[in-house]
């Protein structure tokens, strides 16, 4: 397992959290997400064989919110 802290722009409330913990954790291999709002992060815990960095990313952009 691989532990990737990614910042994340445009988050402000528990909605926000709620719509990347759904959008990450929708995806085969990711076994964790936490979202810091204070600090503006997500730390996402996943299976590298499953998932790669560039999906988690695509899916917290679909989920409306910048990968900076």
């Amino acid at each position: 397992m691989t532990t990737k802290t990614l910042n994340v722009q445009g988050m402000s409330c528990s909605h926000c959290v709620q719509a990347i913990e759904r959008a990450l954790k929708g995806i085969a291999g990711v076994s964790a997400v936490h979202v810091d709002l204070a600090k503006g992060t997500v730390t996402v815990t996943y299976d590298e064989a499953s998932v790669g960095e560039a999906q988690l990313k695509e899916a917290i952009e679909e989920a409306g919110y910048d990968v900076v």
